[in-house]
């Protein structure tokens, strides 16, 4: 084997073990938050170790923000790669949302770690290096969508693309957010198949009236 070949596997090797302590933080922060997860636990359940851990990230805290960076960049880049701007303006949000829902349904670690940064007041994520930007792009996208909707003629005048992008996120994050709590409370199942249809086509109904042009 040439010099280059392993230095190429062991960088393999690195990236791999990287991405698998993540993975496993990922779920282990989602599930008992930053002070209640242990770096022994994720280095148990990991191809790794404490030593290694800290040698890749640091600390437990600048672990746990390099999970929300994962998480974040996740949904932006899944949203990045459906180019909705390109699609008619009342398809492209339709697709927008039903892509919003489904991402949330697959990845729930990624709604429980949001809840928990908001339990500490979003004081780790503003030390992630460009989330800003990123998040910026989810706004600009929508803004897109707006203006061809303005052009088509099927958009009314006035909206904002920040308000949309609230409302799209926070009307799909609740369905996974309050599963437990609506199930307890009311009996119904918001991870069955059946009502997860229902609440993808009301949401879809309330976004598209809010925004067609009457």
């Amino acid at each position: 084997m040439t010099d280059a070949a392993a230095k190429n596997g062991r960088l393999h090797d690195a990236d791999a073990t990287r991405a698998d302590i993540l993975r496993v933080a990922a779920t282990e922060f989602s599930a008992k938050g930053l002070a209640g997860a242990r770096i022994d636990e994720i280095a148990e359940k990991t191809r790794s170790s404490k030593r290694m851990i800290y040698y890749y990230f640091g600390s437990k805290e600048e672990l746990y923000r390099a999970v929300l960076e994962q998480s974040y960049g996740g949904i932006r880049e899944a949203e990045a790669d459906r180019h909705f701007e390109e699609m008619p303006a009342l398809e492209a949000l339709r697709a927008h949302v039903e892509h919003t829902l489904d991402y949330h349904l697959a990845h729930p670690e990624f709604v429980r770690l949001v809840m928990n940064e908001n339990i500490h007041h979003a004081e780790h994520l503003g030390g992630v290096e460009g989330i800003s930007e990123r998040n910026r792009r989810v706004v600009a996208s929508m803004q897109a969508i707006i203006d061809k909707g303005m052009a088509e003629g099927t958009f009314r005048d006035g909206l904002d693309p920040l308000e949309l992008h609230l409302q799209v996120s926070s009307l799909c994050f609740y369905v996974v957010s309050n599963r437990y709590t609506i199930r307890t409370i009311f009996g119904l199942d918001m991870a069955n198949p059946e009502v997860i249809a229902r609440r993808r086509d009301a949401i879809v109904h309330t976004m598209l009236g809010a925004v067609r042009r009457d």
